[in-house]
C-alpha cells in the first residue's frame, strides 16, 4: 500500500514510520522540513503539490499537530488549536478534491477529550467527554475543545468515498529517545518517580507495538469508521504506574511530589502539569468489542519490555495483527 503519514516526523511518526516501512508499504511523510527522499514539503495550512501525494494513495493517517509538551500559554494553546484544525481541513480538502481518493483517512486525535474521572472508565459509547468540570483549572476545558475541533474538523470534511476513523489515543510507549516514556524512565532512574499529588489519577497508555498493530486492524476493517480508543485495556493509578516502571528498572525508591513540586518542575521542564494531573481513565471499548488482541495489554509487562529495548537502543519491533 502507499501510506500517506502528514506530520510524520515526531516520536509517533517515526514509531508508525518504521513499522509500516519494514512491513514493505510505501511510506510518504508530509513535514515543514524534509530531510529524505521520502519527505515533502508542506506547511500544515494551505493546499498545495503535497496534495498529489495523497491522490491515488491508499491510507492517509494524519497525525500533524504541534506538540502537547509545552507550557499551557494562551499563545501555545492557540498553536496547538490551529495546528490540528488547520491540518486536518486541509488533508480532508486534498481528500475531497483527489481523482482517486484514500480508501481510509485515520485522523489523530487524543484521549485528553474524555473528563477527569476516577470513578469508572471511559470507553467510546459510555465514556463522559470533558469540558467544565468542577475542582479542575479551568484551561484544562480548553485542551477538551482542542480535542472536539480537531475531531469536527475531519467529521466535516465531505469525503463520501474515503472512510474516516478518529484514533483518541492514550500515551504512546516507545523506547525511542525524546519520547513520554524516556521522559518517565529517566525520571525513575533518578529517583524521581513518586506519586504525585497522591497519584491517584489515572494513566491510560499503548505499547508501541500494539499502537501500530491497532493502526494496521483499523486499516485493513472496512467496517469501523468514527471514535476508536487506542489505550490498553488496564490504565493505572499514577502512583501504581510508577511503582510498576520502577521495579523493571530496578530502581526501589521513588520520591513523591506534592502539587507544587510537580508545577516547578513542569516549569523548569517548559511543560504542563495537565499531563501529570489530569486524571485518563480510558479503555479500548470498540477495539475489543471487534476482536483485536493486545499483545501489551498489562502495564507491568509491557514496562519490562520498554525497558529491556531502552537498554538495547531497539526500536519498535513489528508484530502481525491478530483479530
Amino acid at each position: 500500500m502507499k501510506i500517506v503519514i502528514p506530520g510524520g516526523t515526531g516520536q509517533v511518526g517515526a514509531v508508525l514510520d518504521r513499522a509500516l516501512t519494514g512491513a514493505g508499504h510505501e511510506v510518504v511523510v508530509l513535514t515543514r522540513r524534509p530531510t529524505r527522499d521520502r519527505e515533502v514539503w508542506w506547511d500544515g495550512a494551505t493546499p498545495g503539490s503535497w496534495a498529489r501525494e495523497i491522490d491515488g494513495s491508499d491510507v492517509v493517517i494524519n497525525l500533524a499537530g504541534r506538540s502537547v509538551s509545552c507550557r499551557c500559554t494562551p499563545a501555545n494553546l492557540r498553536a496547538m488549536m490551529d495546528s490540528r484544525v488547520h491540518s486536518a481541513r486541509v488533508v480532508g480538502e486534498a481528500v475531497a478534491t483527489a481523482a482517486h481518493p484514500p480508501r481510509v483517512w485515520l485522523q489523530m486525535s487524543t484521549a485528553t477529550i474524555y473528563a477527569h474521572r476516577h470513578d469508572a472508565p471511559n470507553d467510546e459509547a459510555t465514556g463522559v467527554i470533558g469540558g467544565d468540570e468542577p475542582g479542575v483549572p479551568a484551561y484544562w476545558s480548553y485542551s477538551v475543545d482542542i480535542a472536539k475541533a480537531w475531531e469536527r474538523a475531519q467529521d466535516r470534511a465531505d469525503t463520501p468515498h474515503t472512510r474516516k476513523v478518529a484514533l483518541r489515543t492514550a500515551m504512546v510507549m516507545s523506547p525511542d529517545r525524546g519520547g513520554v516514556f524516556d521522559v518517565l524512565l529517566g525520571l525513575a532512574r533518578l529517583g524521581l518517580g513518586g506519586p504525585v499529588a497522591g497519584g491517584a489519577q489515572y494513566v491510560s497508555w499503548i505499547h508501541d507495538q500494539d499502537f501500530v498493530r491497532a493502526v494496521e486492524f483499523l486499516v485493513d476493517r472496512d467496517d469501523i469508521a468514527g471514535p476508536v480508543n487506542l489505550a490498553a485495556p488496564g490504565p493505572l493509578p499514577q502512583r501504581a504506574f510508577m511503582r510498576v516502571l520502577r521495579a523493571a528498572r530496578g530502581v526501589p525508591v521513588g520520591l513523591p511530589a506534592t502539587k507544587w513540586m510537580a508545577e516547578l518542575g513542569a516549569f523548569a521542564l517548559r511543560s504542563d502539569t495537565e499531563l501529570l494531573l489530569k486524571s485518563r481513565r480510558v479503555v479500548p471499548g470498540r477495539l475489543l468489542d471487534e476482536g483485536f488482541a493486545f499483545d501489551h495489554p498489562h502495564w507491568p509487562e509491557a514496562a519490562v519490555d520498554l525497558v529491556r529495548r531502552a537498554r538495547h537502543g531497539t526500536g519498535s519491533a513489528r508484530r502481525p495483527v491478530r483479530a
